[in-house]
C-alpha cells in the first residue's frame, strides 16, 4: 500500500513550500506602502497559508488512514498502532510519535492563523509572517529529506523495511511475518491521552501569537499599541496551559 505514503509525502512537500511562500509574501506585504501592491501580496500570502492548512489536514488524515488500516509496511503504523486498539486510541497514537506531535502543532498554528487573518486587520501581515515562519520550521521536521549526510526532520511515511535491519525485509513477502504493530504504550491507553495532548498543544501553539504581536509592534514602531490585541491571546494561552 505505497500510494497513501506517496500522497502523504507530496502534501508534506506542498505544505513546506506553501509555508515558505506564505512567510515571504506576508513579510513583503508588511513592508509595502502602496495599497494595491500590499493587497496583492496579502491575497497571495493568504492563499499560500490556506494551502498549507489544507495540506496539513490531509497529512493527518492519511496518517490516521494508515494506522487505522494497520499498514505495517509504514514505520509509523508499526511503532504506534496495533490491531487491538480502539478507534480513539488509533487517533491518539498519531501524536504519540514526534512526527505526529509536530503535525498537531502545525495544524493548531494553521487554525489560529485563520482567526488572525479574519480578525487582526492592520496587524495581520507582520503577525502572520511570524506564524508562517514558525510553520516553515515545524514542517521542516516532517520532511525526512537528506541534504548531504544530514537528514532534515523525520517523515511519518518512511517504510519499515528502510528503517529496521533484518533478513526478513529482503523477502518480497516480508509483511506476512509482521503479525501486529508495537501499539500505543500501555500506560497511555487512557481517554486522557485522547483529550490532553491536543489541548496542551493548542496552548503551546497559541503562545506564538502574543510574541508575533510584540514583533509587529517593533516592526511598525507602535511600541505600546500591540499589547491590547495581544492580551486576550496571552490569557487564552495561560488558561489552556
Amino acid at each position: 500500500h505505497l500510494l497513501p505514503g506517496q500522497i502523504g509525502h507530496f502534501f508534506v512537500l506542498l505544505a513546506f513550500i506553501a509555508s515558505i511562500i506564505a512567510t515571504v509574501s506576508f513579510a513583503t506585504a508588511s513592508f509595502r506602502k502602496d495599497p494595491v501592491e500590499k493587497r496583492s501580496w496579502l491575497n497571495f500570502a493568504r492563499l499560500a497559508f490556506i494551502t498549507q492548512l489544507v495540506s496539513a489536514v490531509v497529512i493527518f488524515a492519511i496518517i490516521f488512514y494508515i494506522c487505522a488500516n494497520h499498514y505495517f509496511e509504514y514505520m509509523y503504523a508499526y511503532k504506534h498502532a496495533s490491531r487491538e486498539l480502539e478507534p480513539k486510541y488509533l487517533l491518539a497514537c498519531i501524536w504519540e510519535g514526534q512526527e505526529g506531535s509536530f503535525l498537531l502543532w502545525t495544524i493548531w498554528h494553521s487554525i489560529l492563523g485563520i482567526f488572525i487573518m479574519a480578525r487582526s486587520k492592520e496587524w495581520e501581515t507582520p503577525v502572520m509572517s511570524v506564524i508562517s515562519l514558525a510553520q516553515f520550521f515545524l514542517l521542516m521536521m516532517l520532511l525526512g529529506l537528506y541534504v548531504g549526510d544530514i537528514r532534515l526532520g523525520s517523515s511519518p511515511f518512511t517504510l519499515t523495511r528502510n528503517e529496521i535491519a533484518g533478513p526478513i525485509f529482503g523477502q518480497p513477502n516480508y509483511l506476512t511475518f509482521i503479525k501486529d504493530g508495537v501499539g500505543l504504550n500501555v500506560l497511555l491507553r487512557n481517554y486522557w491521552m485522547v483529550i490532553h495532548p491536543p489541548i496542551l498543544f493548542l496552548g503551546f501553539a497559541s503562545t506564538i501569537i502574543p510574541f508575533a504581536y510584540a514583533y509587529a509592534g517593533i516592526q511598525t514602531k507602535r511600541f505600546g499599541d500591540w499589547v491590547t490585541p495581544a492580551l486576550p491571546w496571552a490569557l487564552f494561552s495561560a488558561c489552556l496551559l
